[in-house]
């Protein structure tokens, strides 16, 4: 089958097109047609070589991927046989899923409503999952002003629709001019940290009094900056360190403002197949929209990385098999 290599970390070209045996399944296990890949920012950092703390990498060469989504054609032994012909997403056991064919524990496998194609839940996955989980811990309210940062973003994105269907008063927070519209199509105000004054445009948006919940999807300089916009009661809660490094959020509690870190979160995620899945609902609703900026076939992993690695995606990146 062919797959991507990680032969080294390093820059995107050490995603190498290649060739593997097709996995068999185990048992409790299912095997998929891979028909799209979910590509996470984080993937970018490990292919790197330099994985945020406390992950750790796994040695290469390996092939990269957890997020897959396409059909079940083959099961393990002692493995329910109705599986077969079913359209799931799911996780592998942390990689492989850079490949054609992908084995998935049968019992994580999520089906796929009708009315969604393959690629929507896909891109609900992780970002759908976590966004739920994120918008839970940070409880938006009616009328409280939400920070979002990377608000252009997969991930970003959905928290920027969970908070405004929560009745918030939004504000998108991006990283370049052009991702702006994609905010305000969106319904949220936004802003770019880009320039240097932009903490200071949020408080004029909200008339002085700063924002309730920041969502540092960031971290490093631009969650320092989010954390000063935070009001005493106010929430921080720590969902990524796109940046590089997780923001030091020491200081916000003696300004009684409330940190929910990454031992909350990683408990809210604890049931991450019931998140997944609930995402898929909403989005059947109509309630979540996944927006899938651009695609790749599984051939061009490296630009995936590269186009990520830029800032210039928009929405949810994808590898199409």
């Amino acid at each position: 089958m062919r797959t991507i290599w990680l032969t080294e970390f390093g820059d995107p070209s050490v995603l190498v097109a290649g060739e593997a045996p097709d996995p068999k399944p185990g048992q409790g296990q299912v095997l998929v047609d891979v028909e799209a890949v979910n590509v996470v920012f984080i993937e970018t950092q490990i292919r790197a070589g330099r994985p945020p703390l406390p992950m750790q990498s796994p040695t290469p060469p390996y092939v990269p991927g957890t997020g897959i989504g396409g059909v079940i054609t083959a099961v393990g032994p002692h493995t329910d046989p109705g599986l077969l012909g079913r359209r799931v997403i799911g996780h592998t056991n942390g990689t492989g899923g850079y490949a054609e064919k992908a084995v998935v524990a049968a019992h994580q496998t999520i089906p796929i409503p009708a009315e969604l194609s393959t690629a929507d839940a896909v891109a609900l996955l992780t970002d759908g999952s976590a966004a739920l989980a994120i918008s839970g811990l940070g409880a938006p309210k009616p009328d409280e002003w939400v920070l979002v940062e990377a608000a252009a973003g997969g991930l970003g994105g959905l928290l920027v629709q969970l908070a405004l269907t929560a009745g918030a008063k939004v504000i998108g927070a991006v990283g370049s001019e052009a991702k702006l519209q994609a905010v305000r199509d969106a319904g949220a105000q936004a802003v770019t940290y880009a320039r240097p004054d932009w903490t200071e445009r949020v408080r004029t948006l909200t008339g002085g009094v700063g924002v309730d919940v920041v969502f540092d999807c960031v971290g490093g300089e631009t969650g320092t900056a989010a954390a000063s916009l935070v009001d005493a009661g106010g929430r921080f809660v720590l969902t990524g360190a796109a940046g590089g490094v997780f923001t030091d959020t020491r200081a916000l509690a003696a300004r009684g403002v409330t940190v929910i870190g990454l031992r909350q979160l990683m408990g809210a995620l604890g049931n991450q197949r019931e998140l997944a899945a609930t995402a898929l609902e909403e989005a059947v609703a109509g309630r979540l929209r996944p927006v899938i900026g651009r695609t790749f076939p599984l051939e061009r992993a490296a630009d995936a990385h590269a186009a990520m690695e830029s800032r210039s995606t928009i929405g949810k990146t994808l590898l199409l098999v």
